[in-house]
């Protein structure tokens, strides 16, 4: 949240976020991610927020969490394929050169991806 009239987000919004850089493997398993608390901070969000989404992450193995550890990726998280990563990359790439919005490559991702 850079502007100070930014909305913090949902515990749904964290979760997807760290949920996202998992899936396109930009933190890899094993790999330590910062504490709920810090999150929180960074944020601008109550620890509670933060430490629904760290729930959450846990509920779908995609993190462990372990006292005196912390929270990590946990094993074979990483969900999206090296070859899918490598052409989504190229995709975002020709979409930023190309001057296209996120929204309307999404909107073109998921009605290629149901017909």
């Amino acid at each position: 949240m850079t502007p100070e009239s930014a909305v913090p987000p949902t515990s749904a919004e964290i979760y997807d976020q760290f949920r996202g850089l998992v899936a396109a493997g930009l933190v890899g398993a094993g790999e330590r991610l910062p504490t709920v608390r810090q999150v929180a901070l960074d944020l601008g969000v109550s620890p509670g927020t933060a430490a629904r989404a760290f729930k959450m992450l846990e509920a779908d193995h995609l993190v462990v969490t372990r006292v005196g550890a912390g929270t990590t990726v946990a094993p074979g998280a990483a969900r999206t394929s090296g070859a899918t990563m490598t052409q989504a990359r190229g995709l975002v790439e020709a979409a930023k050169s190309n001057g296209d919005s996120l929204e309307d490559v999404l909107s073109v991702v998921r009605s290629l991806w149901t017909h």
